[in-house]
């Protein structure tokens, strides 16, 4: 008997449905996966994104201009032309090149063959000196590539164009501007430069910047990106320091996107222009700062003129100096040698202390009136030419004597012998008491970086304190004709002086103009008004026939006071020409100190003769002002 074979199929395998059951976990799994990835971490992902494929420039502003009280630029910016090469459009030629430089190459000894980044580096040269090359024959010059730098360039700001030749006379601008096709990758970049029209003019006040490598892009977005940062400047001296965050720009910048080279692939996504700094104008009158720093040619030493009126400094000269613009955009080592050489770093007016000499002897008159040791009437003093302090020997100015003198003639011929001995009946305390009250034991406050602290005014404790020495009656001798333990700063001086014409006792210095600043008022001088007479009465007589008669000129009536004192260096003792003036006589509006250093060791170096000239010129230009006043600019704003 045949059996009947009967095959039967389940629709269902179970294996087929454990197999089916995998298959729909695993897609729901990786749906899943994609989803979590996609939606919950979409933002992640995204600025993941953004952070790779853009980039941020940031662009310094330019800085604010100075200006005289009168509306002319002491500092500003010109356009500085630069000639640079736009690498995102040469993508293309760059790869080109790279393939030709390795073919020629290929015939090469397996050990002589450069490796991949030396042929990108050799492409990259080859294509940059091709445009260099374009930029040489038309201005006529041989420039080569410094391959360094383009390497540099490539791999640290690669998203800026690279400058290909810079700081550009403007009739090589004007020729590129001409002749260079407006598609090419090579183009004339403009960027602005400190400028000092007046060169060394007041150098030491204005100050210099130096290149900031990290300007500060305030509420400008992505602080989160790859950031290039166009480098700006940044105040290193004087006035450019001080106010450095008012002077600064506002800075700009841009937000590209880039390609995974670093290239821009299109326009910003973000811009902002930068905005120049805040102006500032300054007190200083370029007239008379020019008067007298050319008075002071060939000179080392200082001048500070002051309003008598306001404290308002006028000017503020240190000899020897520098040109500013050779600190554009940086000072060579030679540059900067050459100054080291001739001391003209150190700012003589704020930074330099000497002994008062004679210019002290305003000092111990009003000290010895006010203590009553001097009585403008009475006391006299009879000069053989010498002056005898125990069993030394104290000399005057002039050799043979001057014969009687009362205090007015005594300030007129600045006779020592009269205030030898009328300093040591005053008394050191007192001399010294009456310094510290025309503020010459501390800084004038200036604002100006680095004004020294080292200025002194000693007395017996001093003495005893940091000598461990006792006080005799010649250090009183000494320092009443402003030698001994005594320094000041020219800036001291000037201060003195406009305080001392206004009938007072200290004046704030300012560099700071402002329209129809009122007056400054300090403490008065404390003398009786015919006391004070008799010590204006001996400062135009030395104006006029005495000490300071070479500064005279006609016309305006003015008060001097002559000094000359020693100093000793390291190479051994010079002396220091000193003259004080204000001026008119009979409303002082100018005050004016001067010191000079001799340049020969041990040799006569009087205030009369050689600081006399620069008195002379500031007075003559501040006259000649008077008389023809300049107009003013219509659109000048005086302001911080």
């Amino acid at each position: 008997m045949s059996s009947l074979l009967v095959e039967t199929h389940r629709a269902r395998h179970p294996r087929l449905l454990l197999f089916h059951g995998l298959l729909a976990g695993l897609v729901l799994l990786l749906t899943g996966g994609l989803a979590y990835r996609q939606i919950l971490h979409r933002g992640l992902y995204s600025e993941r994104e953004r952070l790779q494929n853009q980039r941020r420039i940031i662009v310094p502003g330019p800085r604010g201009n100075l200006y005289d009280r009168e509306g002319r630029v002491l500092v500003g910016n010109r356009p500085r032309f630069s000639v640079v090469l736009n690498l995102a459009g040469l993508r293309r030629e760059l790869r080109e090149e790279f393939i030709r430089v390795v073919r020629n190459y290929r015939e090469a000894a397996k050990g002589e063959r450069p490796n991949a980044d030396q042929f990108e580096r050799i492409a990259r040269a080859a294509v940059a000196q091709r445009y260099l090359d374009e930029i040489n024959s038309i201005l006529g010059r041989s420039e080569q590539v410094r391959v360094r730098d383009l390497d540099r360039h490539f791999s640290q700001t690669l998203l800026l164009p690279y400058v290909l030749l810079d700081n550009l006379a403007p009739e090589e601008y004007a020729r590129l501007i001409e002749r260079l096709p407006v598609t090419s990758p090579l183009q004339v970049y403009t960027s602005s430069s400190r400028f000092y029209p007046y060169g060394s003019a007041a150098a030491h006040t204005l100050g210099f910047v130096g290149v900031n490598d990290d300007p500060i892009a305030d509420d400008f977005p992505g602080d989160d990106l790859l950031t290039f940062k166009i480098k700006g400047t940044t105040g290193r001296a004087g006035l450019e320091k001080k106010f450095d965050a008012h002077l600064q720009g506002e800075t700009g910048g841009a937000i590209y996107r880039v390609d995974p080279a670093g290239f821009k692939v299109d326009l910003p996504i973000e811009k902002r222009l930068p905005v120049q700094g805040h102006n500032i104008t300054v007190s200083l009158d370029i007239d008379l700062q020019l008067a007298a720093e050319q008075a002071m040619a060939g000179r080392v030493g200082a001048a500070a003129v002051l309003d008598v009126r306001t404290g308002e400094v006028l000017v503020l000269a240190s000899k020897p100096d520098y040109d500013l613009n050779t600190f554009v955009p940086r000072l060579s080592q030679d540059d900067a040698s050459g100054i080291e050489e001739s001391g003209g770093w150190l700012n003589r007016a704020i930074q330099g202390v000497y002994p008062a000499g004679s210019t002290f002897k305003l000092i111990t008159a009003i000290a010895g009136l006010r203590s009553g040791a001097i009585d403008r009437e009475t006391s006299r003093s009879d000069c053989p030419g010498f002056f005898m302090v125990g069993n030394r020997s104290y000399p005057c100015n002039a050799h043979y004597g001057h014969g009687e003198r009362d205090l007015t003639g005594a300030i007129r011929d600045s006779c020592n012998v009269f205030f030898y001995k009328f300093g040591i009946e005053t008394g050191a305390d007192l001399l010294a008491a009456e310094a510290r009250r025309f503020g010459y034991d501390h800084p004038t406050g200036i604002e100006l970086p680095a004004e020294t602290h080292r200025m002194l005014v000693a007395d017996p404790a001093w003495k005893l304190k940091h000598l461990n020495e006792a006080w005799f009656a010649g250090d009183s001798a000494n320092m009443a004709i402003g030698q001994g333990f005594l320094d000041i700063t020219p800036l001291q001086a000037a201060c003195f002086v406009a305080s001392f014409a206004r009938g007072e006792t200290e004046t704030r210095p300012t560099l700071l103009h402002v329209a129809n600043r009122p007056p400054q008022h300090t403490a008065p001088i404390g003398l009786d008004p015919a006391d004070y007479a008799a010590i204006l009465s001996g400062m135009e007589q030395g104006y006029q026939i005495g000490t300071g008669r070479l500064a005279r000129i006609d016309g305006l009536r003015a008060a001097t006071k002559t000094g000359t004192a020693q100093k000793r260096t390291p190479q051994g003792t010079i002396e220091l020409a000193w003259m004080l003036a204000f001026a008119p006589f009979d409303n002082p509006q100018i005050a004016i100190a001067v010191c000079l250093e001799s340049q020969e060791l041990d040799a006569s170096f009087g205030g009369g003769l050689y600081a006399s000239p620069v008195v002379k010129a500031v007075l003559e230009a501040w006259k000649e002002k008077q008389e023809h006043p300049r107009a003013p600019d219509p659109a000048f704003k005086v302001g911080l």
